[in-house]
């Protein structure tokens, strides 16, 4: 059962990272895809993930429903730059958030793609991964400019598929995005009486098992 576990989950990095790699280069960035994800295969992300790999949804939200804190997530996403939480930096009680460099934010595109592909399978339809950003973005700490840009790029792709999102038009995209926000976005984590607002309520994602 083990190697089974093991092998099945091999299977499923590749034909992601496979995926990702076609989608990059229809985006116009070959390189990125190429390299895309290869923290999966260390030791202290795919070990792990093969323990909770269930075959249906990602080991990382199977970490979180067991244990609340997933190692897989903290060790990827600080070795990764095409995920937001890698521009997001912690000081004090202050939060600093980056916009997404313009072909790491591509590579995100690319990626949420190819994991929705991934995980529907034969069901897999276009807007697919539009419906899954909209419904997490306001969740998500991303900057605006990030979050306008990839959302642009999701509508496009629900509507006509990769067809009008050459690198050219991509980058007018993000540009235009880029100048509509501050550079660096700034929250404090301190109420108004200079208190964390800490809660204790487990997320529901994580304790509907």
């Amino acid at each position: 059962m083990a190697k089974r576990k093991i092998l099945k989950h091999f299977h499923t990095v590749n034909k992601h990272r496979f995926n990702v790699f076609k989608n990059c280069c229809k985006l116009g960035i070959p390189f990125h895809g190429l390299f895309h994800d290869l923290s999966k295969y260390s030791f202290k992300e795919f070990w792990p993930s093969t323990k909770y790999y269930r075959g249906v949804g990602s080991p990382i939200l199977n970490e979180r429903k067991v244990s609340t804190y997933s190692s897989i997530w903290n060790h990827h996403t600080n070795r990764n730059k095409h995920h937001f939480e890698y521009w997001i930096d912690l000081c004090n009680n202050y939060i600093f958030i980056r916009p997404m460099p313009f072909k790491y934010s591509l590579e995100y595109v690319a990626d949420v793609i190819s994991a929705s592909k991934t995980y529907n399978g034969k069901s897999f339809k276009p807007d697919m991964p539009l419906n899954y950003f909209l419904a997490r973005k306001h969740t998500y700490l991303m900057h605006s400019a990030t979050k306008e840009f990839v959302e642009i790029l999701f509508k496009e792709f629900s509507l006509n598929g990769f067809k009008n999102l050459k690198k050219k038009n991509t980058k007018k995209i993000y540009e235009d995005c880029l100048i509509k926000h501050p550079n660096i976005e700034v929250y404090n984590l301190l109420n108004k009486n200079n208190e964390l607002e800490i809660t204790k309520e487990i997320p529901d994602f994580i304790k509907n098992k």
